[in-house]
């Protein structure tokens, strides 16, 4: 993507800033997310973007929302497990509503390496990608939400993200713990406190559930940003792998040396499940941008 199709957006003085007056804001926001190149890794097409990019498609568009009404935004990331899950179609459907896909794990980007027109500039882990939002986040004015993890963790995030970005304006928090019947209240709350990013972390396929089921009615909310187990990164429970790790795609090593009981059983079935389906099901994006595919 270029990004300066970004910039101009986000600027009413440039030219595309200007021709934007003279069109929906929907269909100004879907010319942008058009101009996105993507590729098709196990059935669902990825954003080529950096992780600076990312930062700023997520930033720019949620804060361009303001005072627009309707559906937010719904960007969401992908990697081996959630591969592996999206063979379930009924889970696919979640994903493929999504603006924006990104990739969380390297295997998805040595699988455009070998597999794809172009490749994935780098991995845009969600617990990097926060970050790098918060940073321009504080800078430009913009408000985050946290919904999910426990009480505790969720308080302690929040207390965390405050010392890391004094700036950053936190609009409300909550739990992810949430019943059925609540699930009404719940949005209201978020409504009311009008964040431009809403970052969710209630686990693959839970949190894009609740997304689907509500974005419609999240209408004084920017853009929904799926986050899993963000919450317990940022509050210090869990601890990331080494840089080396992290680089050589060993991550999942790591996490599971931690937690054996949870995911010793779950990466032995998805791994391969997963390898399997970004062999068979990646190739050219429908959406690729640079192939004209894409519509507005």
């Amino acid at each position: 993507m270029n990004i300066e199709a970004v910039e101009q957006f986000r600027s009413p003085s440039s030219p595309a800033g200007v021709e934007r007056r003279t069109v929906s804001h929907a269909e100004a926001v879907a010319r942008v997310l058009a101009a996105v190149d993507r590729v098709r890794i196990g059935g669902l097409d990825v954003a080529v973007l950096t992780r600076a990019d990312t930062a700023e498609l997520t930033v720019s568009l949620a804060m361009a929302q303001r005072g627009q009404g309707g559906s937010c935004l719904f960007f969401t990331t992908v990697n081996g497990q959630v591969i592996s899950e999206c063979a379930d179609l009924n889970v696919r459907d979640l994903y493929r509503q999504a603006d924006i896909i990104s990739p969380d794990g390297m295997s998805t980007v040595w699988a455009s390496k070998l597999l794809c027109p172009k490749a994935l500039p780098e991995r845009v882990a969600t617990t990097d990608a926060f970050h790098d939002a918060a940073l321009l986040a504080q800078e430009r004015g913009a408000s985050f939400y946290f919904l999910g993890a426990t009480e505790e963790m969720n308080a302690k995030a929040v207390e965390r993200a405050q010392q890391l970005y004094p700036g950053l304006r936190i609009a409300g928090r909550r739990n992810g713990y949430i019943k059925p019947n609540e699930e009404d209240a719940v949005v209201e709350e978020i409504n009311a406190a009008e964040p431009d990013i809403l970052w969710i972390g209630m686990g693959v396929p839970r949190q894009q559930r609740f997304v689907v089921r509500h974005r419609a009615r999240l209408d004084k909310v920017g853009l929904v940003k799926t986050c899993g187990g963000l919450f317990d990164f940022l509050s210090g429970k869990n601890t990331r792998a080494p840089e080396w790790m992290q680089r050589n795609g060993l991550e999942w090593v790591y996490r599971m040396a931690l937690e054996p009981r949870r995911l010793f059983w779950r990466y032995l079935v998805s791994n391969p499940h997963s390898i399997w389906l970004m062999a068979t099901q990646s190739g050219a994006a429908e959406t690729d941008a640079s192939e004209g595919k894409a519509s507005a």
